[in-house]
């Protein structure tokens, strides 16, 4: 009997030793994000790169649309099940910040010296607070000049260099809106943007004159300067007098991105654009965006990680976004090239200088890094951007003067200020 409960025993033992290693490998975490098919392709190889370094944690990655996707962490978070991981926008990290939603990763940081040290340090910013991190940068965006080669060459007009002003890009977007086919309608811009939210276009032109955005702890909107008002009135004359930039109403006919239809012969736009201008059939490259009054000035923004409060398994959460946010993460995010990685090492080398989809200067994106500002970034964004953004269109559909328009957007944002103050 003793001999028979001495193998019982040791079977037992065995048992639980397996059972206990089956728990450690069905420890999931989820890492939720917005995206497209290719970046969700991406994220899976991440993971699995990362599961093969720690097989007793998996991750389980769910894509979806920019606005889906907000909805369903709201839902979850609501609901007390919010995904472990899951993908910020970094305009709208303070308000999710601010709800005490999101774990303070400071810890964890200070645990790891030296984490921080290859990091390009503007893309921190927008993470920082009194109490520390409570996200990351997962990538950067600067925002640089695309232009049809193609076009270009048809008008006999000289590509963008870095020694253009904005009167020289406004001169060649003239000569480049081109009735083509005769019937007496511009089919052909100089020029498209989109120009409601400051981040593609008109933030770095009121920067370019001077100007300023925003001014969050004074509550105070700005666009509304005297020189901000001169950047204004450039962007109106383009759009309304030169008429080198198709309205909304004329973009439609063509979809939603005039450059990528072939239709505007340049336009501005992040590294997220690259993958699909890339199966164009016409030739395209990159330049600096032009310079204004007081200087060339562009625009960076950045996606990043944080984990939930609630979350069950912070240390496992953490793990993956060490190594989602090291070397082996960035390199394969760098491979779908929507993004720039924050990655010094990683940004400065081939995985993201030779990108074989689209052989441009990619370097330029990290040059601008140079001459760039950051996306305002603080509570209320979301709010502030619709409110101006909803005065602004009136003066490009036309209903109001830019005269007008401009000093109901300073109200509108200075509204929305001071709920959020």
């Amino acid at each position: 009997m003793r001999g028979n409960t001495r193998i019982a025993l040791a079977a037992l033992a065995v048992g639980l030793l397996a059972a206990m290693g089956t728990a450690r490998a069905e420890t999931e975490i989820t890492y939720q994000l917005w995206g497209s098919p290719q970046e969700a392709e991406a994220w899976q190889k991440v993971a699995t790169a990362f599961e093969a370094q720690h097989p007793d944690i998996k991750v389980k990655v769910e894509v979806n649309d920019w606005d889906s996707y907000w909805e369903k962490i709201r839902v979850l978070m609501a609901g007390g099940t919010p995904p472990d991981v899951f993908a910020m926008d970094a305009p709208l990290y303070p308000d999710w910040q601010s709800r005490g939603v999101l774990l303070n990763l400071q810890p964890y940081i200070d645990a790891e010296p030296g984490i921080l040290d290859d990091i390009y340090p503007i893309t921190l910013e927008a993470y920082k607070t009194k109490d520390g991190y409570f996200g990351l940068p997962r990538d950067f965006q600067t925002i640089v000049l695309y232009y049809n080669k193609d076009m270009f060459d048809a008008a006999g007009v000289g590509y963008p260099t870095a020694d253009w002003s904005y009167d020289d890009f406004r001169k060649a977007a003239k000569q480049l809106t081109k009735d083509i086919n005769g019937d007496g309608s511009i089919d052909q811009w100089g020029f498209w943007a989109e120009v409601v939210d400051p981040e593609p276009y008109w933030g770095a032109v009121v920067w370019s004159y001077g100007g300023d955005i925003v001014d969050p702890a004074a509550g105070k909107t700005l666009i509304g300067s005297e020189k901000a008002m001169q950047a204004w009135h450039f962007i109106a004359d383009m759009w309304l007098e030169d008429k080198s930039m198709p309205t909304d109403e004329q973009l439609r006919q063509y979809g939603t991105d005039g450059f990528q239809a072939g239709i505007a012969a340049m336009g501005v736009s992040g590294h997220w654009s690259v993958p699909d201008y890339a199966p164009a059939k016409f030739k395209w490259a990159v330049a600096p965006v032009p310079k204004g009054p007081a200087g060339r000035v562009t625009s960076v923004n950045s996606a990043g990680f944080v984990i939930a409060k609630a979350s069950k398994h912070p240390k496992e959460a953490w793990e993956f976004v060490k190594f989602a946010f090291g070397s082996t993460g960035q390199a394969e995010l760098a491979k779908i090239g929507l993004a720039v990685p924050i990655r010094k090492s990683i940004a400065e080398s081939p995985a993201y200088l030779d990108q074989a989809s689209a052989k441009i200067d990619q370097q330029l994106f990290i040059d601008a890094l140079q001459y760039a500002h950051l996306k305002p970034v603080f509570r209320g964004y979301e709010e502030w951007s619709a409110a101006v953004g909803d005065a602004l269109n009136s003066a490009w559909t036309g209903t109001a003067s830019v005269d007008d328009a401009i000093p109901e957007a300073v109200q509108n944002g200075d509204d929305v200020l001071a709920k959020n103050r």
